[in-house]
């Protein structure tokens, strides 16, 4: 691997997903539960699996689906999580905080990063929320974060290449920019050309065969009617094109 090649982080919910993308040429893993709710704290179990992996594994620490404004119980229950990653002997974390008005919640990030100590940092898309993230990104440099995903404010990361290049810019090495949102094989040359991103983020989620849609799991309402799964076959046609970057 070069040391200036664009890295592929890859968001999994499964420990099917954990090992494709893992096959497909995934640098590093954002570990989840229900990808479906954008990503809550994975399962002790998928997480002692995970310290197996052979690169970086980064648990999302999210303790409850719904906002990111977190009450003393939360914090609790999120220090509680960070323990474990440090137990699994896992890479890093990825969290973030907002106030109610959508601003960084400085104090319980404060509160967060202090108990990872020692553990890589993520800040995730929390950081989308806020109203000036020019300033957001300084107080994440600050606090000591190793990077900041981010669709740029927008729905999707192409969507928001203008203002996710303007962060590239500012950070100027001092923090990396995590473009994700809408990452495909199909636009992610011109995400990284237009942004100048060094890293990547997606799910490359593609539907699980032989799920039917008419069985008793569905009709009782245990399982959506479509099941989906990372595709091992979609995260390596990006891992491809990043390495031809």
């Amino acid at each position: 691997m070069t040391a200036d090649r664009v890295l592929l982080e890859v968001c999994v919910d499964t420990p099917a997903g954990l090992a494709a993308a893992i096959a497909g040429g995934a640098d590093r893993i954002e570990l989840c539960a229900a990808l479906g709710l954008q990503g809550l704290t994975p399962a002790p179990g998928l997480m002692a699996l995970a310290a197996g992996a052979p690169i970086p594994i980064y648990p999302m620490i999210r303790p409850r689906n719904g906002d990111f404004c977190f009450d003393a119980g939360d914090l609790d229950a999120m220090r509680r999580d960070i323990d474990a990653v440090r137990q699994y002997g896992l890479a890093g974390v990825t969290i973030g905080a907002n106030q109610p008005d959508g601003e960084l919640d400085l104090d319980v990030l404060e509160k967060l990063v202090a108990h990872s100590a020692g553990l890589g940092m993520t800040l995730h898309r929390s950081f989308d929320f806020v109203t000036d993230q020019p300033a957001a990104l300084e107080a994440a440099i600050a606090l000591g974060f190793e990077r900041v995903l981010t669709s740029g404010g927008a729905l999707t990361a192409l969507a928001g290449a203008e203002r996710i290049a303007e962060l590239v810019a500012q950070a100027n090495g001092r923090i990396r920019i995590l473009a994700g949102a809408g990452v495909r094989a199909s636009n992610v040359a011109e995400l990284v050309a237009r942004t100048g991103v060094r890293e990547v983020h997606g799910s490359f989620g593609g539907p699980i065969p032989g799920s039917d849609p008419a069985s008793r799991l569905v009709t009782m309402g245990f399982v959506p009617a479509e099941m989906r799964d990372t595709d091992q076959a979609a995260v390596a046609a990006v891992s491809r094109i990043l390495r031809d970057l």
